[in-house]
């Protein structure tokens, strides 16, 4: 690779699995587990091929792939860029800071609303309350290596716990409510995905009609009550959830 990117590579020629498709997932390993930082400059085909004794169009089809995917950029002039690396989130009861936290990903969060609302009924079903009660309500950005990479909307009990724009730009919000001694059990979630609106492209940093995750989850402490009802969306193009899938016996 070239000075930015010291990287090394290799490939198992006696594996039935293509070079092209060994380089893309060395590369694409090395972007997500931030090897290869948002900004860094490839090589150029010519001196990767030479130095893995390879084709020129088996390192261009790995690149290639890798552009598809949105990991890297060609650019006029300065050559082959990281743009980022995507989010893999497994699913399980966590929250995204601390699973961008884990990744290396360098998570940062912009409070957009904190206030109390009146529940509508989609929010009073979720948290067991009555229509019309009140509930807190924090809207935040989340960010990773400067870029956005989510909308959280999350409706609460009024009460639960002190939520301070502050803290919650500092931490998750799961990290706020273990340390007011709120014990998370379990969630009931549901995944989903469409187009964005204008107003969701422009915060996102995407184009209106760009495809975005959803997710949906109401999340109980030990005693079963219902503490937090979260509805998200997320950029397709920066953000995957991954599922492990068993066989029943």
């Amino acid at each position: 690779m070239g000075a930015e990117s010291p990287v090394q590579f290799s490939v198992d020629r006696s594996s039935p699995v293509p070079l092209y498709f060994q380089l893309s997932q060395q590369l694409e390993a090395a972007i997500e587990h931030g090897k290869l930082a948002p900004g860094s400059l490839l090589g150029n085909e010519i001196e990767l091929a030479g130095r893995l004794g390879l084709s020129r169009p088996t390192v261009r089809q790995a690149i290639q792939s890798l552009v598809d995917k949105g990991l890297l950029v060609r650019r006029r002039g300065i050559g082959t860029q990281v743009v980022h690396s995507q989010v893999k989130r497994p699913l399980e009861l966590s929250s995204l800071y601390d699973d961008l936290e884990a990744a290396g990903q360098k998570p940062a969060t912009r409070v957009l609303l904190n206030t109390t609302t009146t529940a509508d009924a989609e929010v009073a079903a979720a948290l067991g309350i009555a229509e019309g009660d009140e509930v807190a309500l924090v809207e935040r950005l989340r960010l990773t290596h400067g870029e956005p990479v989510a909308h959280l909307r999350n409706h609460l009990p009024v009460g639960l716990l002190k939520l301070e724009s502050a803290a919650l730009e500092e931490t998750g919000l799961y990290r706020l409510m273990r340390s007011a001694g709120i014990t998370l059990h379990s969630a009931r979630q549901a995944v989903g995905a469409r187009a964005a609106t204008a107003e969701e492209g422009e915060r996102l940093d995407e184009p209106e009609g760009a495809p975005l995750l959803t997710m949906q989850r109401t999340t109980f402490d030990d005693t079963g009550r219902a503490v937090e009802f979260g509805s998200h969306v997320y950029r397709a193009s920066r953000y995957a959830f991954e599922f492990q899938l068993l066989v029943r016996p």
